[in-house]
């Protein structure tokens, strides 16, 4: 892409472009923010760093490239961490000189800039971003500053310090030092006192004389004065002012970088400089969020509507599909429109809304179609309608035409506060696939970790990385295990559930690899997170895999996490996986056998949260059927399931269902969301499945439990797939189940 580059003179800056050229971008402009007073080194600014700014007017002849300028004329007027457009505050400032560089060269996508920690810096610039329609390009963002600062030096970055504010940098002794000489020293300094080596707690800033990138010419610094900012015994402050200095021409056989990409950077260009002025609050924003203009369901037949509902008060699922669709409707993005809009309408109805809903699901008929449908999403989910965060979400392709129930199917997990933390990095970096639109890496609620779906992307190019299923895997369950240690946790040792999406395109051969290579890479992450941390107390996870016709960008396999994070130091009753206990014997006749715990894979996790898969195989099948009084049955079954077969099928699910949740003394009132995949092989349709399942609850309801049936939507969704399992080298589930509950 054709990149603008966010140029403040600091290393960071200057690395960032170098990393943008190694990723195939190419740096067209620079954008640099001064103070509107020549005379003023530094602003009290929370953004901008401005210390040598009257060196910056060089870059363009160093690097041959235009650059625009602009004088900060606004303020931190808006200083929570999630900015929203602000007349007069000094983040307009940025968006009128992007805005401008935009006008003048229209081809440019992308801008760069070398955020590496800070969220207020980076959601700004992506704030402005997302406003321009641009993308944000922050290859330093998270990274290991002592590596960043060694590649840096590695790669010819001839950077000196112009500010220095932290205990052991003397004004007097380390302004105006090349970062090469002050490396150790500042190891040194971070060993002692904790600092930031990169500077990005303020401690120092830098000024870049030369690098790769200058290839005109190099910056001299001739003269300058240090300015003492303050005395301080224990962290003085102190500038460079800088006095005189000139341009230094680069001989023709210096020109030669090594890197042909940056060799070719700047020929043809020429390095001009224009003052972008304005004022800050008169903004024409040239691009922005369409508002919805969504007519009323009256087109929409009622009884077409579906819905279902769990029943916890305080968070809870709601899903929402259209029947029969596929004999009216006429695109994908035509059903979700009806399907958001009856959402948000059953939203309103418990005084919701968007901001309430924590993850969506998105089920499409087509992934060729996701782009119009996306469009259409972004219409009803906007960072204005989520002031604490938009939803985290997957995106998955279903067979929904083959069960007639339309193009698109939502499901949303609801919380009724406001206590959710959303991690929404929409730059792209080296740290995790980004996220650009409204839609959330994570979602932090009540202990646990709602992540979206995760594909092999290769971050710095957001492309699939090649090899094939395994090599998709294990990319990505490294950029789930980034997304995690931002949360301060592994996927290692605090997921609960691993849901793992495969696609029907992955051959036959490499099915039964997946499970093989997911356990081993968690095994050896386990040993090392465990060698770091200590004595942190691991969970040992659930796993359901389930075989869909796509998956977004014609992914192989894609990975959604369920983590569990403790606010206590020690997690204590943490149950895994099978448990044998005795319970009354219960409803329909089914009495407790030792076959029936092989059925289940269960997480209990203090006694808080309770995790559970429930598989029916073709065996659980023949042994419902002919179960005697020992509930034994040693032959197999391959016939498929009759109709006359999936009332007590049905039963004994939440036969199942209901002794886990007892005995685990959770109540159905706890249950968040409740699913059940069956494959479109059946031999029975979706609304058969459902009127069985419903009839099962409501029996069971009628023997005393405590559990609301009535003429309320039911409890429970129905995802219709291509196989579902335990193991991905067998996803031939007759049903498979799959319930989260977790107490209020």
């Amino acid at each position: 892409m054709k990149t603008v580059a966010l140029v403040s003179g600091g290393k960071d800056s200057c690395y960032a472009m170098m990393k943008c050229i190694q990723y195939g971008h190419q740096i067209v402009a620079l954008a640099n923010l001064l103070p509107a007073d020549d005379s003023v080194d530094e602003l009290d600014s929370y953004m901008y760093q401005t210390v040598g700014h009257k060196i910056i007017v060089s870059y363009a002849e160093c690097m041959g490239v235009p650059l625009f300028r602009r004088r900060i004329q606004g303020s931190s007027r808006n200083q929570k961490l999630n900015y929203r457009t602000t007349p007069g505050d000094e983040v307009e400032d940025m968006f009128i000189l992007l805005n401008e560089v935009k006008r003048q060269i229209p081809s440019i996508a992308a801008v760069s800039s070398g955020a590496i920690a800070s969220d207020y810096q980076r959601l700004r610039v992506e704030s402005v971003c997302s406003r321009l329609g641009l993308v944000s390009l922050a290859y330093l963002w998270r990274q290991d500053q002592s590596m960043l600062l060694q590649e840096m030096i590695t790669n010819r970055i001839l950077a000196i310090t112009v500010k220095v504010a932290a205990m052991g940098l003397d004004p007097a002794k380390h302004l105006g030092k090349g970062i090469a000489s002050l490396e150790s020293y500042l190891h040194k300094l971070k060993e002692l006192y904790g600092i930031n080596v990169c500077g990005e707690g303020g401690e120092y800033e830098t000024l870049t004389l030369d690098c790769p990138l200058f290839v005109n010419c190099r910056i001299v610094l001739d003269e300058f004065k240090i300015i003492r900012h303050s005395s301080d015994s224990i962290a003085p402050v102190g500038v460079i002012h800088p006095l005189a200095l000139h341009l230094e021409n680069k001989e023709k056989t210096a020109l030669s970088s090594g890197n042909e990409k940056i060799d070719v950077l700047c020929k043809e260009k020429t390095g001009s400089v224009f003052e972008v002025e304005g004022d800050c609050s008169k903004r024409n924003e040239t691009t922005c969020q369409p508002t919805a203009e969504i007519s009323d369901l009256d087109e929409v037949v009622c009884d077409r509507l579906l819905i279902s509902r769990t029943k916890k008060k305080d968070m809870f699922s709601i899903s929402c599909w259209l029947q029969d669709s596929c004999k009216t409707s006429a695109a994908l993005h035509e059903d979700l429109r009806v399907v958001l809009k009856h959402i948000e309408s059953q939203l309103a109805k418990y005084s919701l809304g968007w901001e309430h809903v924590l993850y969506i699901h998105l089920y499409v008929a087509d992934m060729n179609e996701f782009a119009a449908a996306n469009e259409m999403y972004v219409r009803f989910i906007t960072q204005e309608k989520c002031p604490f965060g938009v939803p985290s979400r997957s995106t998955i392709e279903l067979p929904l035409l083959q069960v007639d129930i339309g193009r698109a199917y939502v499901e949303v997990l609801v919380a009724n506060d406001h206590g959710k933390s959303v991690l929404h990095v929409q730059s792209i970096s080296s740290w995790a696939p980004s996220c650009i639109g409204p839609y959330s890496q994570a979602t932090l609620h009540k202990e646990m970790i709602h992540m979206a779906g995760q594909l092999g992307l290769d971050p710095p190019t957001m492309s699939l990385c090649n090899g094939g299923p395994i090599a998709e895997l294990e990319q990505a369950l490294k950029n789930s295990e980034a997304v995690a240690k931002f949360f301060n946790c592994s996927i290692s040792t605090s997921a609960i559930v691993f849901t793992i999406y495969c696609s029907k395109n992955i051959p036959l051969s490499e099915r039964h690899k997946i499970h093989d290579m997911q356990d081993s890479f968690l095994k050896q992450m386990r040993i090392l997170e465990l060698d770091e941390q200590g004595s942190r107390k691991v969970l040992d996870p659930i796993f359901l895999y389930v075989l869909v016709p796509d998956l977004p960008k014609r992914a192989l396999v894609e990975v959604k996490p369920l983590l569990f994070v403790s606010k206590e130091e020690d997690m204590e009753n943490v149950t895994i996986h099978n448990k044998s206990t005795t319970v009354p014997s219960n409803s329909w006749g089914f009495q407790p056998a030792s076959w029936h715990d092989t059925c289940i894979q269960k997480c209990v996790v203090n006694q808080k949260t309770c995790a559970v898969i429930l598989s029916i195989t073709k065996d659980t099948v023949a042994k419902i059927s002919s179960e005697s009084d020992s509930g034994e049955n040693d032959g197999g079954y391959q016939k498929p399931l009759t109709k006359e077969e999936m009332p007590r099928v049905s039963r004994f699910c939440i036969y199942l269902l209901d002794r886990v949740v007892l005995e685990n003394d959770f109540s159905w009132e706890d249950i968040m969301t409740l699913r059940f995949y069956f494959p479109t092989s059946l031999d029975v349709t979706m609304e058969k499945l459902s009127v069985e399942l419903t009839s099962a609850f409501k029996e069971l309801s009628e023997t005393g439990k405590k559990i609301e049936i009535g003429i309320e939507p039911p409890m429970f969704n129905i995802v219709p797939v291509l196989g579902a399992g335990k193991s991905s080298g067998s996803m031939d589930d007759v049903i498979t189940c799959e319930l989260l509950a977790q107490k209020s």
